[in-house]
């Protein structure tokens, strides 16, 4: 199918809008789920543990599911896919309304809602990109300002629907907010030709000589056809001999002309499976070559260095960084501070100023002289020694304004794309990018779980949060040391084959003469 050239404008904007509403409908519960997490704890009485493994699920299944995201969204189209997940998200969290344990909200609210978050981020994304080129990077970074505000605004809601309709009666709320993702979801219009017409049925001659990876003799489609026949004469001998009782069905065969017709029809039947056959067999072999392709150049990714310590990174940085933004609110009520003094939700602080800290630190990004890569390991250990100062605060004030901090430089997010381009190059950008995000969702998965094991061994934050600052430091350091030596060295990519081929071609003259 051919897409139109990107508009950079026009439908794109409402794309943009859509999108917009979508991440902000889909994302504002799961990300503001420290709320529902203290009533949840007071509803089933479980460890903060196990407790916290709902919200964790949330946010992480949709990364871990990231590939096959990928392939929903490429094989049914973002308008279908946009549809389908609102369905997902809103009835996982009507559906949660109904828990009769915490078991129940893994599957629900953690698994249910949590892939439905993330068949939407991969369709608001992919559809953006298809409307944009020249303006990608704003409209991207329009639509990752939903997520933003979403936790910002549903912080305060949720706690204001709890108060008035209980903890049911908040997540039938926010579920039948979601189902306003369907309107969103129809706006996303397709960027096709309009005068394209479906593909014709391809025939084995058609087949392009890249599909063919194995070039087979055409013996093989004979060979086919051979065996077929064979199979085909022995079912009518036997048909005829049980029959006639006679051995000699070739009599019976040229006598009657509904047999000889039945004998075409055959024939051509037997040609096209066998066909099919062959062109089966071809695409199998296709398959298996990509898959060695795709485990040879994840080796190969891997054999980067910064790369290597890339991937280390953000999965410390998100087994010790996201926490706070699930438990925040419980850390506070630890802490013995009270609810009158909550101005506002500290959920929601981190909130805004992880939008601030996405729009700054990706303006910062684009200045030719501030290292991308350095910048990001900055944030990851200022971010640290945030995490290892939370133990110290009592008060709703220094809270505040370290889930500020915090909020802030969680909005690395933003510049993280810029570093992998630098580290593998555009070309292998998508492949590089799609293991970061499986790492990052293990690590999103793994880290509230781990801080609330904490809490129950301990009954105290203390050691859990300089745990998840050491994890964060530790990724940091790891990323440093391992760009310190040759940033640009690091970069650099393999020589061409053009010298290798010389010396091949120099070397086999020399064996002719």
């Amino acid at each position: 199918m051919e897409f139109k050239k990107p508009p950079d404008g026009g439908w794109g904007w409402v794309i943009v809008l859509a999108s917009l509403f979508t991440q902000f409908l889909c994302y504002g519960s799961p990300l503001a789920v420290g709320v529902l997490y203290i009533e949840w704890l007071d509803a089933f009485g479980e460890g903060k543990g196990k407790t916290a493994w709902v919200g964790s699920l949330a946010s992480g299944v949709g990364l871990l599911a990231s590939p096959v995201c990928s392939l929903c969204v490429s094989s049914f189209g973002a308008r279908a896919v946009t549809i389908f997940s609102g369905f997902m998200v809103a009835g996982g969290l009507m559906l949660s309304s109904f828990a009769p344990n915490i078991y129940f909200l893994f599957f629900s609210y953690g698994i249910v809602v949590g892939l439905g978050c993330g068949l939407l981020y991969t369709a608001t994304v992919t559809v953006t990109c298809q409307y944009f080129d020249s303006r990608r990077g704003l409209a991207l970074g329009l639509i990752s300002t939903g997520s933003s505000i979403g936790l910002f605004i549903y912080a305060a809601l949720q706690r204001l629907l709890i108060e008035f309709y209980g903890l049911d009666g908040c997540l039938l709320i926010v579920g039948a907010l979601a189902l306003n993702i369907l309107a969103c979801g129809s706006l996303m219009r397709p960027l096709q030709s309009s005068d394209c017409t479906l593909p014709e049925k391809i025939a084995l001659e058609n087949v392009p000589d890249r599909y063919s990876i194995y070039n087979e003799k055409e013996k093989n489609l004979e060979e086919n056809i051979n065996i077929l026949e064979k199979t085909y004469r022995g079912e009518e001998t036997c048909k005829s001999t049980l029959a006639s009782g006679d051995w000699k069905p070739e009599s019976l065969l040229h006598k009657n002309p509904t047999t000889m017709a039945h004998s075409k029809e055959a024939e051509t039947y037997k040609k096209k499976v066998a066909e099919r056959t062959y062109f089966c067999k071809q695409l199998a072999k296709r398959k298996w070559q990509l898959y060695k392709n795709y485990c040879e150049e994840t080796g190969a990714l891997f054999k980067n260095k910064v790369f290597s310590a890339l991937f280390i990174a953000i999965f410390l940085f998100d087994i010790g960084g996201f926490p706070p933004s699930l438990l925040m609110e419980d850390v506070a009520r630890s802490s013995n501070v009270k609810e009158e003094e909550f101005p506002m939700p500290l959920i929601s602080i981190i909130g805004i100023m992880t939008a601030v800290g996405k729009l700054v630190l990706g303006i910062l990004a684009d200045f030719k002289w501030i290292n991308t890569l350095y910048l990001y390991v900055a944030t990851l250990i200022i971010m640290s020694l945030a995490l290892c100062a939370i133990p110290f605060a009592k008060s709703y004030v220094t809270l505040a304004l370290l889930s500020g901090l915090l909020g802030f430089l969680t909005g690395n997010w933003s510049i993280f794309p810029y570093v992998t381009t630098k580290t593998v190059g555009i070309e292998k950008l998508a492949h590089a990018y799609g293991i970061l995000m499986f790492f990052a969702g293990l690590g999103n998965s793994l880290g509230p779980p781990i801080v609330g094991w904490f809490y129950d061994w301990t009954h105290t934050y203390d050691i859990a949060f300089y745990f998840s600052g050491f994890c964060v430091l530790l990724g940091g350091f790891i990323l440093l040391l391992a760009t310190l030596p040759s940033w640009d060295t690091c970069n650099k990519q393999l020589p061409k084959p053009a010298p290798t081929t010389f010396l091949y071609k120099v070397a086999s003259n020399s064996s002719n003469v």
